[in-house]
């Protein structure tokens, strides 16, 4: 019989870790990880691998890890995964694979997301001999999807080079993610696998702008595929939204996240308020919020205009979010933002209460009538991004007639295909709703099963 005793990593001490970026979670030592595994019931019909978007083959690597073959574990992760270290610490594992495992009926799910973090970091990618085919494939981003598709293409033979804008490589999960969620170390160790297998990395290349997709057919690039991401802010539409001291939370993580723009040496200073209020419920409302209490704000709220019952974000990082003294400011809806001198200095906001359900299954919040002030100083919008139009607006002025959809996101079918040939998409540039990590990795996997079974 499993024991029902779910492992805990352990945690940095919630007061502590306000004023530093170290990992909040620490892996799991041998023994935790023996003892998870343990857990596993080994199902016939494993639902857990029904509900990981790359199919990883969860109780064959649980079965590897009881035997003590961390290694054989974590090629069987790779044949899928090629991210688990990444993958174990950002996945929503309670909706996805653990949320799919039989414990989790009547008690705790196998805790998925620990084991494949201790096996990622506890195993190394095995080399395999590499038949160059002839082949070139563009990779447009070094998120989740470029990278995914960079390690299948080039394990297929191909010649693969990615194009990242930005000077550092990994895409949102560099600028986006905190190190207290993703330390820096892991990260730039799973993009330095891909670069010892041969992928090539071009840095500071705006496809779009740099270079065009044209150019990119003209100097000899088979097949393209675009995983540009989804870099544009979506604002509130309020009076007072152009003020100093508002920032997208795109903004805000990418300026602290790459550019350290709270370290005192820094050529691009973040200025530090009081008082931030971040605007939405989702993962990345709570990273803005956790992280602008380590870069010195001293009350910090989020904002949400429904219940907690309703937060889209994980409940852990709910929980680590309070731990860490971020106060939950529930049935609020933004209103207007006022002003000093061009700084904010204030936020009203109407108070909501739930009504019917929506198109999405939540209940509709509904304005009371009845305003709130809030002393803060600080903006920082978290309520979604849309499509990179950079590559959209190229391919418009060279005549390349790629289908957008009225949002400007770039149309597929369930291969990746694009309407023009040999170009593929998947990720956040694409309207299937990839907006995971690892949803992103399987739209990369999808996208480089169909150029290898059209070029290949």
């Amino acid at each position: 019989m499993a024991p029902q005793e779910r492992q805990r990593p352990v945690e940095q001490d919630a007061i502590q870790r306000r004023s530093n970026f170290d990992a909040v979670e620490e892996n799991f030592t041998k023994e935790q990880a023996l003892a998870e595994a343990s857990r596993c019931l080994n199902c016939k019909n494993p639902m857990c691998k029904k509900g990981c978007p790359v199919n990883v083959n969860i109780p064959d690597f649980i079965q590897e890890i009881k035997a003590e073959n961390f290694q054989k574990a974590g090629e069987i992760i790779r044949q899928s995964n090629m991210l688990p270290s990444v993958c174990g610490r950002i996945c929503p594992q309670e909706r996805q694979c653990e949320g799919k495992c039989v414990l989790g009926i009547k008690g705790k799910s196998v805790a998925i997301g620990s084991l494949e973090r201790f096996v990622g970091d506890n195993s190394a990618p095995v080399k395999c001999e590499i038949k160059p085919n002839g082949k070139k494939v563009a990779i447009v981003g070094s998120g989740c999807a470029g990278m995914s598709a960079a390690a299948d293409l080039r394990n297929a033979g191909f010649d693969v080079t990615v194009f990242e804008a930005l000077h550092k490589l990994g895409g949102v999960l560099r600028y986006g993610i905190p190190p207290f969620r993703l330390p820096r170390t892991v990260l730039d160790r799973e993009i330095d696998t891909l670069k010892e297998i041969g992928v090539k990395f071009e840095k500071n290349v705006v496809v779009g702008k740099s270079i065009t997709l044209k150019q990119l057919e003209e100097e000899g690039y088979d097949a393209i595929f675009i995983c540009s991401g989804a870099g544009l802010p979506k604002m509130m539409g309020i009076k007072g939204e152009n003020l100093n001291s508002v920032y997208s939370a795109n903004e805000f993580l990418t300026r602290v996240n790459l550019m350290q723009a709270n370290s005192d040496d820094t050529p691009t200073p973040l200025k530090v308020g009081k008082k931030a209020a971040i605007i939405g419920g989702g993962n990345v409302a709570m990273d803005a919020a956790r992280t602008a209490v380590r870069v010195g704000y001293e009350e910090v709220y989020i904002v949400y205009r429904r219940t907690e019952e309703e937060l889209p974000a994980r409940k852990e990082e709910i929980r680590h979010a309070k731990e860490e003294g971020v106060i939950f400011k529930l049935l609020r809806a933004p209103y207007e933002i006022k002003e000093n001198a061009g700084y904010v200095d204030g936020m009203v906001f109407e108070v909501m209460e739930l009504g019917e359900p929506d198109e999405s299954g939540r209940r509709r919040p509904v304005g009371t009538g009845k305003f709130e002030t809030m002393d803060v100083d600080t903006v920082i919008v978290a309520l979604g991004t849309g499509p990179n139009p950079i590559i959209q607006k190229s391919c418009a002025q060279d005549k390349i007639d790629i289908n957008c959809d009225r949002k400007g996101y770039i149309v597929i079918n369930e291969k990746g295909e694009t309407s023009v040939t040999n170009v593929y998409a998947g990720g956040d540039v694409a309207p299937l709703g990839e907006s995971t990590a690892i949803n992103a990795m399987g739209a990369g996997k999808r996208a480089a099963k169909a150029i290898i079974e059209a070029l290949g």
